[in-house]
């Protein structure tokens, strides 16, 4: 018995019926305020009802469409997404016409050899064409462990991680070893794939000079104090501009800065080296000294996806936790085949990447003869010429094909305006005569749009009048 309440009645009820006799006093009144407000709204005039956004409103798409219509008034050809009627090499066929292909990453003319072939139609024969679920479900094949374990052979590291794309190697890869605490200082040319990759990580960004390892020096001077883990990024072979990272500096950097090193090896891979390793044997470093090696399958390899190569744990890491990898169908077995079939031969004809080196260098040389522009190349794999304005480097390359050779411009946005250029990649199966032919006509019919002065300046007023609008147009997206 409570000694408070001697008669032993629950004195607390009141207390409760009254607790709960207001709160039912508040949630009334917040009923009849929601209904109040309901009706009020229900008076005024009610906004329409949100539509969705038309694509061909969009701004993207009327840049894409000015940049129709300005082809269309100036007459000009896209030169972009021209149709192969076969598989594409130092050689191609369009329309039932044969062409000299400078437009290939096929550096060793793996593309359409027998032994490659003939890899990919019994993988086909085994294992159908997709592995049908992430690796880490249901989607190992033999042929995953098998082309990974070459690829660090190829290397000289412990282990690689396929991936089924090249973009999204460096998106998955990037995103899962860095985050909001760190940092990522990358080469001003870096692609657009390792941008993604940061963007995605959270990581804070800054760019270093091209190949300017002090400026990159200056950088990590200022900065890698705060952050939690660094990570640089250059590339082997620049693919816009064909020169190579001076790894001997970055990784003498490295050793006083302590970041993190990551190459991307995708134009590099069959290309640097005497026998195509790549970049480590072209200076003759430890390739273990790098932490991250980059690359893609889609060039020397002639198949399709993305790698990374470095330590056992590194590869762990990226099994584990990256989602490229963990949430993605493995590599369609026959491109693993096929990958695979490519770096043998890699390792057992290095032949050609001697004759690649023979082709480069000839290109580069018989280009500079004909005082062609061709910026920062050293004429490995890949030669620009610079052509300056946009418009004069997509008539150059339609003109081109009149002459027989297949050569595809880069223009702005991709390049600065008044950095346009043709990119021609060599490869191991060009002859002397297709390349001292392409370099002749790119220079000859180069010379005379420059003598006619063809490009934006020369347009007529009428012309201008008619695509003044949409260059706005263009300018505002």
């Amino acid at each position: 018995m409570n000694k408070h309440d001697p008669q032993g009645t629950n004195s607390s009820k009141p207390a409760l019926e009254g607790r709960d006799g207001f709160l039912d006093q508040m949630r009334q009144a917040k009923e009849n305020a929601g209904r109040n407000r309901t009706a009020r709204l229900e008076r005024q005039p009610q906004p329409a009802a949100r539509q969705p956004l038309r694509f061909d409103a969009l701004p993207e798409y009327q840049r894409v469409e000015a940049q129709r219509k300005i082809g269309a008034v100036i007459g000009v050809d896209n030169p972009f997404y021209r149709s192969h009627d076969e598989a594409a090499g130092a050689t191609t066929v369009m329309g039932g016409k044969t062409f000299a292909n400078f437009a290939s990453y096929d550096y060793l003319g793996t593309n359409t050899d027998p032994k490659v072939l003939d890899r990919a139609k019994a993988a086909i024969d085994q294992f159908g064409i997709s592995a049908s679920a992430s690796r880490l479900v249901a989607g190992e094949r033999p042929v995953h462990s098998a082309l990974e374990g070459a690829l660090a052979d190829v290397y000289g590291v412990d282990a690689a991680v396929c991936f089924v794309s090249g973009y999204l190697t460096n998106v998955a890869a990037i995103s899962c070893l860095v985050g909001p605490q760190d940092l990522v200082v990358h080469d001003e040319f870096i692609h657009n794939s390792a941008l993604a990759g940061i963007k995605q990580s959270g990581a804070t960004r800054r760019f270093f000079r091209h190949n300017d390892v002090e400026n990159l020096d200056a950088v990590l001077r200022t900065l890698e104090g705060n952050f939690r883990r660094v990570l640089v990024i250059v590339e082997g072979v620049y693919s816009m501009d064909g020169d190579i990272a001076d790894l001997p500096a970055l990784l003498d950097l490295r050793e006083r800065h302590g970041f993190w090193l990551m190459v991307d090896e995708a134009h590099a891979l069959g290309v640097l080296g005497a026998t195509g390793r790549g970049s480590f044997e072209h200076f003759g470093i430890d390739p273990r000294e790098i932490d991250i090696w980059m690359g893609t399958l889609s060039k020397t390899t002639s198949s399709c996806g993305g790698y990374v190569a470095g330590s056992q744990a590194l590869a762990d890491i990226l099994k584990a936790d990256a989602g490229g990898f963990v949430y993605s169908v493995g590599l369609a077995p026959v491109l693993a085949a096929a990958a695979t079939a490519g770096l043998e031969i890699l390792r057992e004809q290095p032949e050609r990447t001697e004759r690649l080196h023979r082709n480069g260098s000839l290109f580069l040389e018989c280009a500079k003869q004909e005082k062609l522009d061709t910026g920062l190349s050293l004429g490995f794999s890949v030669v620009p010429v610079l052509v300056g304005d946009s418009l004069r480097a997509v008539q150059l390359s339609n003109e081109l094909l009149e002459e027989g050779v297949n050569a595809l411009p880069i223009i702005h946005p991709a390049v600065p305006e008044g950095m346009a250029r043709l990119r021609f990649f060599i490869t191991c199966d060009h002859t002397e005569e297709q390349i001292r032919h392409a370099v002749d006509v790119t220079a000859r019919r180069l010379r005379a749009l420059e003598e006619r002065k063809f490009g934006l300046g020369s347009l007529s007023l009428e012309q201008m009048v008619q695509i003044s609008p949409l260059l706005q147009a263009g300018e505002k997206t």
